[in-house]
């Protein structure tokens, strides 16, 4: 469950300050490369002595098993309605530690400039896994491209499958493709919803080069910090106490190390 709504990357840069001071071994966060890793590099530079192994997660690597099998302490790279179906999967309870930043799902074209210009019987690639397919409908929805059944009105709450499609007026056929693959199939579709990550490693810069973007307010696939419960509860533990309030690291969104993020279209987690 999450600790606090209002934990942000101040939290982050107290969790890994504390565990890393106090700890004999550096704490191993397995990350995606970008921005996950270049965020824990920015807290790394602001305490050189700061106790913490990054460990940059090619795809097809799950980092949830990872943890599970104690590879590494704790792992930051995805939101908390995917924690929850992988905790279905593996058949493990994890623990959020903290709750960082947003990277908005976009819609990007490289054939269309505008909605508008998107013909009828169009192709959408989307993520095939469940929670990122349905945060893609949602968008498209958002966008005005299809229209959902009545009930779906909650992206957190009903997740939605391209059979929950009411309306769809430009008759758009949703392409259902492994996240990762997302950004190669531009050339081939008219539109592709793709993750924020992934955008950022394939070059996109969401914030002026998606035609649609998720909303930051109110918006519940902020990126988490997870870790084990064992971890999280131990009062011993560095990584739990530093989950405490009163633990806290000057590290605001606005830092001039993290500049770059506010291009890409990342903003910090709001409650």
């Amino acid at each position: 469950m999450l600790k606090k709504a209002g934990l942000t990357l101040a939290v982050l840069g107290a969790l890994v300050t504390s565990f890393g001071a106090q700890a004999l071994e550096p704490l191993r966060v397995a990350a995606d490369p970008v921005p996950h890793a270049q965020i824990l590099a920015y807290i790394q530079k602001l305490d050189p002595q700061l106790n913490l192994k990054v460990i940059e997660i090619p795809q097809g690597v799950n980092s949830n098993e990872l943890l599970v099998h104690g590879d590494v302490d704790a792992n930051y790279f995805q939101h908390l309605p995917y924690l929850q179906s992988q905790e279905k999967a593996l058949g493990e309870k994890l623990a959020v530690a903290a709750t960082v930043h947003i990277e908005p799902l976009g819609i990007y074209s490289h054939r269309h400039k505008t909605f508008a210009q998107v013909p009828d019987k169009g192709t959408v690639a989307v993520p095939n896994n469940v929670t990122n397919l349905s945060r893609a409908l949602y968008l498209l929805q958002d966008n005005g491209l299809i229209k959902l059944k009545p009930g779906f009105t909650d992206p957190a709450a009903d997740q939605a499958t391209p059979k929950d499609i009411a309306e769809n007026p430009k008759h758009l056929k949703i392409l259902e493709i492994e996240s990762p693959q997302l950004p190669r199939a531009l050339d081939d579709v008219d539109l592709a919803v793709i993750n924020g990550n992934y955008a950022l490693e394939a070059g996109l810069v969401p914030a002026k080069d998606a035609l649609g973007l998720e909303k930051a307010e109110h918006n519940p696939y902020a990126n988490i910090l997870v870790t084990t419960p064992k971890l999280e509860n131990d009062p011993q533990s560095a990584l739990g106490a530093s989950l405490r309030p009163s633990c806290g690291l000057p590290l605001g969104h606005d830092a001039p190390g993290l500049s770059f993020l506010r291009q890409y279209g990342v903003r910090a987690a709001h409650s």
